[in-house]
C-alpha cells in the first residue's frame, strides 16, 4: 500500500525517523554527562549540531503538515495530530541554523559551566551566557505575537503557558508560603540527622525503594553525574542518575526517589505511542509533578516510612536505632531556608524557583545585564530566604540549566509541584485508602491510578486537560498550601 494510500502508517514512519534522531541526542547527552571525557565537548557540540538540526528540519518538512492532513482525515489520533501540529508549526518558524547554533553553544557552554564552578569564577561563565541569553532572545523573535517574549520560551516546556500566569500563581504561593516558613523559624528546628551513611548502603535502600515503585532491572539503570537527572531514549530504556553524600540521606536517597518517579512516567506511557514524537511525557510541570510525588508527597510522608524505617534501621544501625520514627520524620522533613535549590526542604523550594523565574525574564527584557546577575541573585536571596550567598559557586552558577540554554525552564519546577498536590489530593480520593497501603509497603494502586490518569497518554493529552479531567479544575495553587499547612502544621505542632 502506498503512503498516500495509508496517510496514518506514512505519518507514522516520518515520525519514526524524528522519534529517532531524538532517540540518538538523548544518549549523546546522557554521555556527555555520565561518561564523556571533558576534551570531547567541542566534537560533541558539532555532532549534537547536526543531530538537532536534522530532527528540526524533518519536523518542519512540509510535507509532515501534509501527512498531518490526511491522518486527520483518515481518522488518526486527534491527540498524536495536535501535538505533532504544534511541534510543526513551532519548527516552521525557527531557522535550522538557530537550533543548531543553540545545542553547540550548550555542549560548550555545559564544560565552561563546570569549570567555572569548581573555581567559583562567574567572570568565565559570563560570556557564554551572554550567548545563550542573545540566542534566546533570538529564539523568541520567532514568535512575535506572544504577549511577552518569555512567553516563547516558556511555552517550549510548558505549552500553552503565559508569564503573566505564572506570575499571578507564583504571587499566591509566595503569599501562603513567607508566613508559614515565619511560623516554622519560631519553632525548635530539630537539626540533621548524624551521618555517616555509607553511599554504597545508600544506594542498597534507594533501589529496594524504586524497585518497589516501579524501577524495572531489565529497563533501567541508575549512574551518577554532578547535576542529577533522568533520560528515556525510550520507554523500555530509562536511565536515572544521582550523587550521594555520605553526610547525608537527602541528596542521594530522596534524589533517587524524585528521578523515578520522572522515569516511571516514561515507562508507563501506553506502547501505541512508541517511537512517535508523542511518546514522552506532555510537559515538563506534570513530568516534575510526578517525580515531586514520589520524593516527597509520598516519599518523605509518615505511612511511606512506617513500613520503610525498620529496613532503614537496619541498614543504618548507627545512626538510626534507638531513633523513632516521628524523630526522624522531623528531621527529613525539616524546614531550613537554604542557599542550595536541590537540597531545600518543601517549603522553601518554591522560592528558589520563583527567584531564577524574575532574574530570567529580567535577563530577556534586558533590565537585567549578565554581569549583574551574581548581585541581583544576592539580593533576591536575602530578601526572598533571608540568608546571605558566601560564593557565586553556591549561588548564580549552582545550576546546570543556565548552561544548557534553557531559559523557561526553571518556572516548570514550581508548576509541577503544584500540580503535585493537586494529583495527590485527587488520589486520596480516588484510593481512600492509599495512606494504609503505602503503609503496608504497597504503592502499586498509586502507581497504577497514575499510570491510568497520567502517564499511559504520553502528549497525547495536555497537561490542562489531563488536570481538568482528574480534578475539574485547571492549575491551582491552593492544594498545595494545604497540603504543606497541615504537614508541617502535624510536625511542628504550629
Amino acid at each position: 500500500m502506498s503512503p498516500a494510500a495509508d496517510p496514518i502508517a506514512a505519518l507514522r514512519e516520518h515520525l519514526a525517523e524524528i522519534a529517532d534522531l531524538q532517540h540518538v541526542a538523548m544518549l549523546m547527552d546522557w554521555d556527555q554527562q555520565t561518561h564523556m571525557p571533558p576534551r570531547g565537548a567541542a566534537a560533541r557540540g558539532q555532532a549534537a549540531g547536526t543531530i538537532e538540526r536534522l530532527a528540526h528540519d524533518r519536523t518542519a518538512d512540509p510535507a509532515l503538515g501534509a501527512l498531518l492532513d490526511a491522518a486527520e482525515a483518515a481518522g488518526e489520533d486527534a491527540g498524536l495530530v495536535r501535538a505533532v501540529r504544534e511541534d510543526h508549526e513551532r519548527a516552521r518558524r525557527v531557522p535550522a541554523e538557530l537550533v543548531a547554533e543553540m545545542a553547540e553553544t550548550a555542549v560548550e557552554a555545559q564544560g565552561v559551566w563546570s569549570a567555572a564552578r569548581a573555581a567559583d569564577d562567574f567572570a568565565a561563565f559570563a560570556p557564554v551566557l551572554r550567548r545563550h541569553v542573545e540566542l534566546c532572545r533570538r529564539y523568541a523573535a520567532c514568535f512575535p505575537e506572544v504577549d511577552h517574549p518569555y512567553d516563547a520560551l516558556l511555552q517550549r516546556y510548558e505549552p500553552g503557558a503565559r508569564t503573566d500566569e505564572v506570575r499571578r500563581v507564583f504571587a499566591r504561593l509566595r503569599e501562603g508560603l513567607v508566613p508559614l516558613i515565619a511560623r516554622i523559624a519560631e519553632r525548635p528546628d530539630p537539626g540533621d540527622l548524624p551521618g555517616p551513611f555509607p553511599v554504597d548502603v545508600q544506594r542498597t535502600l534507594a533501589l529496594e525503594m524504586a524497585r518497589s515503585i516501579g524501577y524495572d532491572d531489565a529497563a533501567w539503570r541508575i549512574d551518577e553525574a554532578e547535576h542529577p537527572f533522568m533520560a528515556n531514549p525510550a520507554r523500555d530504556d530509562v536511565r536515572i542518575t544521582t550523587k550521594e553524600e555520605d553526610h547525608t540521606l537527602a541528596i542521594g536517597l530522596f534524589g533517587v526517589l524524585h528521578e523515578t518517579g520522572h522515569g516511571l512516567y516514561e515507562h508507563q506511557i501506553d506502547p501505541a505511542w512508541d517511537r512517535t514524537t508523542v511518546g514522552t511525557g506532555t510537559s515538563l510541570a506534570v513530568h516534575e509533578s510526578q517525580s515531586r510525588l514520589w520524593e516527597n508527597m509520598v516519599g518523605r510522608s509518615r505511612a511511606f516510612w512506617s513500613h520503610w524505617y525498620p529496613r532503614a534501621q537496619e541498614l543504618f544501625p548507627d545512626r538510626l536505632d534507638g531513633l523513632a520514627l516521628d524523630d526522624f520524620l522531623r528531621h527529613v522533613n525539616v524546614v531550613r531556608p537554604s542557599l542550595i535549590r536541590v537540597d531545600a526542604d518543601e517549603a522553601t523550594y518554591c522560592l528558589h524557583i520563583l527567584l531564577r523565574f524574575e532574574l530570567e525574564v529580567a535577563l530577556l527584557e534586558g533590565t537585567l545585564e549578565v554581569d549583574d546577575l551574581p548581585a541581583a541573585w544576592n539580593a533576591r536571596t536575602t530578601e526572598l530566604l533571608g540568608i546571605d550567598v558566601p560564593s557565586d559557586a553556591d549561588g548564580v552558577l549552582q545550576d546546570v540549566h543556565w548552561a544548557h540554554g534553557v531559559l523557561g525552564y526553571f518556572p516548570t519546577y514550581a508548576l509541577g509541584t503544584m500540580i503535585a498536590a493537586q494529583l495527590w489530593e485527587a488520589a486520596h480520593v480516588a484510593i481512600p485508602d492509599l495512606d494504609h497501603r503505602l503503609a503496608a509497603g504497597d504503592p502499586a494502586a498509586l502507581r497504577d491510578w497514575l499510570r491510568a490518569h497520567v502517564h499511559r497518554y504520553g502528549r497525547t493529552r495536555t497537561g490542562d486537560e489531563l488536570l481538568r479531567a482528574v480534578t475539574g479544575g485547571g492549575l491551582d495553587p491552593e492544594p498545595l498550601l494545604r497540603y504543606l499547612g497541615e504537614k508541617y502544621g502535624e510536625l511542628y505542632d504550629l
